[in-house]
């Protein structure tokens, strides 16, 4: 058997657990990560991962060795590991892609996309009639992503702010870094039935000092839907992801760490861009937002 078929055959495996495990059972979603070699994404091996059961931190660990069948575990790799900047959990982000959801013909916008991994699942679930906005911020990660996605026509890479950078109207917005509020562009450029999956983050949302921080009180994922009047929310996830570059302000990060601290992320179901809404009915306000349970 040739290394590429032995990969392929490795990655179908891979993509099956990830929906079982998951819950996803997306056929589309399973698909699209079998088709992606992760190895294109991450450079020469062996790679930088963390075994948190088995290190008991967030400490690196080098695969044992350049044998890409190593990437195909449900870990997260490191893409800067001097700045903790990783590849993250492939079934966190195939949880939330399939939440998403992507159609064919979909104009998706990836604000942080790193090196290009997740970028190029979406984009084959998007199509050729579709297309995928990427948006980096760090210069020379944007130059790797444009690199590794040169072969996917469906995709443009712009090295910006993702919470600033123009983009046409978007039928999926996907962010990859921790926010502590939605960027009002964002907001504004989602298409009516419109879907935003966005991690808001507190001051603990990444690497945390002893003593730990259990991870629903560090961040949480939601998924916004723009509607002809307003826009509902859903809570998807907890999380721990690294902050988003020009999206974090004081004032929402205090109140989003109070609110992580309350509980009842559950129970929301709306986003106003106001915070108008009664104190009773609120479970985050901020200056010009709030999520709320009605």
């Amino acid at each position: 058997m040739d290394d590429a078929t032995r990969l392929a055959i490795i990655r179908q495996a891979f993509a099956q657990r990830l929906s079982f495990e998951t819950g996803i059972l997306d056929p589309r979603v399973e698909a699209a990560f079998a088709a992606v070699p992760r190895e294109d994404f991450l450079g020469p091996g062996p790679w930088q991962t963390v075994l948190w059961p088995r290190t008991g931190s967030d400490a690196y660990i080098a695969t044992p060795s350049a044998d890409p069948a190593w990437l195909y575990m449900d870990c997260i790799f490191a893409i800067l590991p001097e700045r903790h900047v990783n590849n993250g959990q492939p079934a966190l982000h195939a949880k939330l892609i399939a939440e998403a959801p992507i159609k064919d013909g979909d104009h998706v916008v990836h604000v942080g996309l790193g090196t290009g991994y997740y970028t190029a699942i979406m984009a084959h679930l998007a199509g050729p009639s579709g297309k995928v906005t990427a948006i980096e911020f760090d210069p020379a990660l944007a130059m790797r992503a444009r690199q590794n996605l040169a072969s996917l026509t469906n995709v443009s890479v712009v090295q910006g702010d993702g919470c600033t950078a123009p983009f046409d109207a978007a039928d999926v917005i996907y962010v990859n870094a921790g926010v502590t509020r939605p960027a009002e562009a964002w907001l504004d450029r989602l298409k009516v039935g419109g879907r935003l999956i966005i991690p808001l983050t507190g001051p603990r949302g990444f690497r945390t000092k002893p003593p730990p921080v259990p991870i629903d009180r560090r961040g949480a994922v939601f998924r916004i839907e723009r509607q002809s009047a307003g826009y509902l929310a859903r809570w998807l996830s907890p999380v721990a992801i690294i902050p988003c570059e020009g999206g974090r302000d004081a004032v929402s990060e205090a109140a989003l760490e109070a609110a992580l601290k309350k509980g009842g992320w559950e129970r929301v179901t709306r986003l106003y861009r106001n915070a108008e809404v009664p104190e009773d009915r609120s479970w985050l306000r901020a200056p010009g937002w709030t999520l709320a349970y009605s």
